[in-house]
């Protein structure tokens, strides 16, 4: 499987209001492993940034003038994009706005729906720690994410950012990111390899193990007075 983790920052909170994508920042995904394969790209809006986004993000509207519009990048884009699960945080509102985008690019007739599945990790987090905080920060912190450098929200940060906490969330274990260096570097809870590593072997239990083990939950089960066949 093939997922693109995705994020966008935007001059404002909504399309209705004319607002627009500034940058585009996505990390790939393949069989659960990190790849290095990312796209980062910053947009020229043909507006201007509304303050209270720029306090977010810090991407002002001089940087943004020499920048590419949208049109001139948008090939691109749906080629990366194009036959991957997308894997978004609160996938409404970055959805919604590349499909204005798309909208105002008069030779497409596509949505995102039309390129791509799509999975919001929002909900997934809610269905997993209900009445918890769930925004990215939140979850840096309940899987171990060292998040430290995130001062300001950026695309590309933030969208590597939530492939460690999606790999965690739905792995049930550690991490793993793959960088160009080779480096591993450990901490508390994030193991950080080289792309080079070889794949891990996967040793399945005989059936004597299992059935040993099936009889060890029935004891602790008979002692605790719980039902334990979740563990199973």
């Amino acid at each position: 499987m093939r997922q693109i983790v995705l994020d966008t920052e935007t001059t404002g909170i909504s399309t209705k209001l004319g607002h627009r994508i500034i940058e585009i920042g996505a990390v790939e995904i393949i069989d659960r492993r990190l790849t290095g394969n990312t796209y980062h790209q910053y947009i020229n809006p043909e507006r201007e940034v509304e303050e209270e986004a720029y306090q977010v993000h810090g991407i002002s509207d001089e940087f943004l003038s020499t920048k590419p519009v949208f049109s001139q990048v948008v090939e691109e884009f749906i080629d990366y994009i194009k036959g991957s699960q997308l894997v978004i945080h609160n996938a409404p509102f970055d959805v919604g706005f590349m499909d204005h985008e798309f909208s105002l690019v008069s030779r497409l007739k596509k949505k995102t729906k039309d390129l791509c599945g799509v999975l919001d990790t929002l909900v997934l987090a809610k269905e997993m720690r209900p009445g918890q905080k769930n925004n990215l920060d939140a979850l840096c912190r309940a899987y171990g994410i060292d998040n430290s450098n995130r001062e300001l929200h950026g695309a590309l940060l933030d969208a590597e950012l939530l492939a460690e906490v999606y790999l965690a969330m739905t792995g049930g274990q550690v991490s793993l990111t793959f960088e160009e260096s080779g480096k591993q570097q450990k901490g508390d809870k994030i193991i950080r390899l080289g792309s080079d590593r070889e794949k891990s072997r996967i040793i399945k239990a005989s059936e004597q193990e299992l059935a040993q083990h099936q009889k060890l939950l029935q004891l602790i089960e008979k002692k605790s007075g719980k039902d334990v066949s979740g563990f199973w």
